[in-house]
C-alpha cells in the first residue's frame, strides 16, 4: 500500500485519497501510516573519534537511531531497514543538524543483499583503511542514513528469488520516501538528500539520481508499503558504477578487448569483435555530443576519454609528486610524455599500461549464466537468465527472444534510460562521479558517457578518474564531503580539509 508524505500530522484530501487508493494506497491515519512514523526519541548516544583527511582526530558525539523497517509491508525487514546517525557535538561544540544535508550511503556490492540490522553504530573505517565518507560527513555536521536493501541471492522457502531486479532500487527509493514522509520528525533536510554508493551501489546511487519520481516504480513501491511521496534525491555520488548492463558487454570489449586475461590467455576474438561492433551501434544511437569533439563515435571516443578524463588524471597524480618521485615514476613508465606540467600518451600505450583485463567475454551476460548480473535478472524460481540478445542467441539460436518482462526490467535498472530515452525532469541536478583508471571491472566508457550525458543536460557534474587505481577506489572522500556543502549551500559544522591527488 502507498503512504502519504507528512509533517507532524499526515493528512490527505479527498482527491489525494482517491489517488492513493488508485495506487493501492491507504489514507493517512491508518495503521500503516503509524508504522512508518520516525520516533525522534528512540536513540542511543555514542561518542567516537573520527580522523579527518589532514590526520586530526575529532571527538564526535551523535545519536544513533535504528529503524526496524522503512516500508509498511517488508518482504524481509532484515534488509529493508535503515540506520540514522545525527551529530550532536564535535570536539565539545554543539551541532544543530536539524536542517543539515542527509547523506544516504548504501553499501550494496555485487547487487548482493545489504543489511544494517545488526549495526550498533556508524563505522569510522573506510575502504583502504582510511576514514569512511559517512564518518567524515557526520563530523562535518551532516546527517548520515545507511539503508539496507534486498539483493539477488535472496531466496524464500519455496525457492523463489525475491531480491532480483528491480528489488534493490525499489528498496532504496522506499528508504528515500521514508525520509521524506518523516519531514520534520527525522533530523536533517529531506530536500537535500545526497546518495552515495560504490560499484553496484554506485550504479544504484546513479539510478536513484536519474529516476527520481519516475512512475515506472510505483507498483513495486506500493507492493511493499512504501510511503506515497517523492523519491527524488538532490545529488548523487557514484563510484565506479556498474551500470548500463544491457550494453556492458559491448562497452567492455570496446575498452579492454585487446587486453589479455590475468592468466595471459586471450578471450575469444570472434566474440570480442562481435560485441565491439554492437558498441559502435549503441554509441551511435546515444547521439551524445561533447564540446570540442562533436558527436561521440567509436572513431573519436578513445581520444575524448584520453583528453577529458585519463590524461588529466595522470597529470594530477604526477603534479602532486615531488620532483624526485615524479622522475622515478616517469623513468619506470616511459610511455608518458611529461611536458609543461602535463602528461600525454596514446590510447594503445595506456591499455598496455593497465595490463590484464578482469573479466572474460562476455563479461556480464556470460554464456553459462555464471555471472552475478545473470542472477540479478533471474525471476521466480529461475536463478539466472540471459538479458542480452547476443548471449541468449549464442546459446539458444537466432530465433530466441528475451523473456517479455526483461526490456522493462532493464529500463528500471539503467540510469541512462531515464537520461536518454525518457529524460526525467525530476532527476538530481548535482553529480559526483569517480573511477580508477585501472578499473577493468567495467569499461572506462560507462562513467564517462554517464557524465557526458548529464553535462549535456545542463547538470552540475564533477567527474574525475583516479590514476592507477583499481575498482572501488575512493581517494578524495574529504573533497566529496566538502562538495556536499557546496552544492547544498550548507557549510557544515566546520571547514573540512580536502584530500587531493586524485
Amino acid at each position: 500500500m502507498g503512504l502519504t508524505a507528512a509533517g507532524a500530522a499526515p493528512a490527505l484530501g479527498s482527491a489525494q485519497e482517491a489517488a492513493a487508493a488508485a495506487r493501492g494506497g491507504a489514507a493517512a491515519g491508518s495503521a500503516a501510516d503509524a508504522s512508518l512514523v520516525f520516533d525522534p526519541t528512540a536513540y542511543t548516544e555514542q561518542t567516537i573519534g573520527i580522523k579527518d583527511t589532514s590526520g586530526t582526530t575529532h571527538s564526535v558525539t551523535y545519536r544513533f537511531f535504528k529503524v526496524a523497517a522503512y516500508v509498511a509491508e517488508p518482504v524481509n525487514a532484515a534488509y529493508q531497514s535503515l540506520n540514522v546517525s545525527v551529530p550532536v557535538s564535535v570536539d565539545g561544540a554543539a551541532v544543530d543538524a536539524s536542517d543539515a544535508p542527509i547523506l544516504l550511503a548504501n553499501a550494496v556490492g555485487g547487487y548482493l543483499p545489504s543489511s544494517v540490522a545488526n549495526a550498533t553504530g556508524i563505522s569510522a573505517s573506510g575502504m583502504g583503511g582510511g576514514t569512511s565518507r559517512q564518518a567524515l560527513a557526520l563530523a562535518a555536521g551532516y546527517v548520515v542514513v545507511e539503508p539496507g536493501a534486498r539483493g539477488r541471492t535472496l531466496v524464500d522457502a519455496n525457492g523463489v528469488f525475491y531480491g532480483t531486479a528491480p528489488a534493490a532500487i525499489v528498496d532504496l527509493k522506499a528508504a528515500v520516501r521514508y525520509l521524506r514522509f518523516n519531514k520534520g520528525r527525522v533530523p536533517g533536510d529531506v530536500e537535500r538528500i545526497v546518495s552515495s554508493g560504490v560499484s553496484a551501489g554506485g550504479a544504484l546511487s546513479a539510478l536513484l539520481g536519474a529516476s527520481g519520481d519516475s512512475p515506472l516504480y510505483d507498483p513495486y513501491l506500493a507492493e511493499i508499503g512504501a510511503a506515497d511521496t517523492s523519491d527524488a534525491v538532490f545529488a548523487s555520488g557514484d563510484w565506479c558504477p556498474i551500470t548500463d548492463l544491457e550494453h556492458a558487454d559491448a562497452a567492455y570489449e570496446w575498452c579492454w578487448g585487446a587486453n589479455p586475461l590475468a592468466s595471459g590467455a586471450t578471450v575469444d576474438a570472434t566474440v570480442s569483435a562481435a560485441l565491439r561492433a554492437r558498441f559502435t551501434d549503441h554509441l551511435a544511437a546515444l547521439k551524445l555530443r561533447a564540446r570540442g569533439y562533436g558527436t561521440l563515435t567509436t572513431r573519436n571516443l578513445d581520444t575524448y576519454l584520453l583528453e577529458t578524463f585519463i590524461q588529466p588524471s595522470a597529470t594530477r597524480y604526477l603534479a602532486a609528486l615531488t620532483d624526485t618521485a615524479r622522475d622515478t615514476y616517469l623513468a619506470a613508465h616511459p610511455f608518458i610524455t611529461w611536458s609543461a606540467g602535463r602528461a600525454t600518451f596514446t590510447w594503445a600505450d595506456f591499455l598496455t599500461h593497465v595490463g590484464a583485463r578482469k573479466k572474460n567475454a562476455p563479461s556480464f551476460d556470460a554464456f553459462d549464466l555464471s555471472t552475478p548480473e545473470c542472477n540479478l535478472f533471474g525471476t521466480g524460481t529461475t536463478r539466472a537468465r540471459h538479458f542480452t540478445l547476443y548471449s541468449l542467441r549464442h546459446e539458444a539460436g537466432d530465433s530466441a527472444r528475451l523473456d517479455a518482462d526483461l526490456p522493462a526490467t532493464l529500463h528500471l535498472m539503467n540510469p541512462m534510460y531515464h537520461l536518454v530515452d525518457k529524460v526525467n525532469p525530476h532527476r538530481a541536478k548535482h553529480w559526483w562521479i569517480r573511477l580508477g583508471t585501472k578499473d577493468s571491472d567495467t569499461s572506462l566508457s560507462v562513467a564517462a558517457l554517464l557524465a557526458t550525458r548529464l553535462t549535456g543536460l545542463g547538470d552540475h557534474v564533477d567527474t574525475a578518474y583516479y590514476w592507477d587505481a583499481g575498482h572501488g577506489a575512493d581517494l578524495d572522500p574529504g573533497d566529496f564531503v566538502s562538495w556536499i556543502g557546496e552544492v547544498t549551500g550548507h557549510p557544515g559544522h566546520r571547514s573540512r580539509p580536502g584530500s587531493r591527488g586524485r
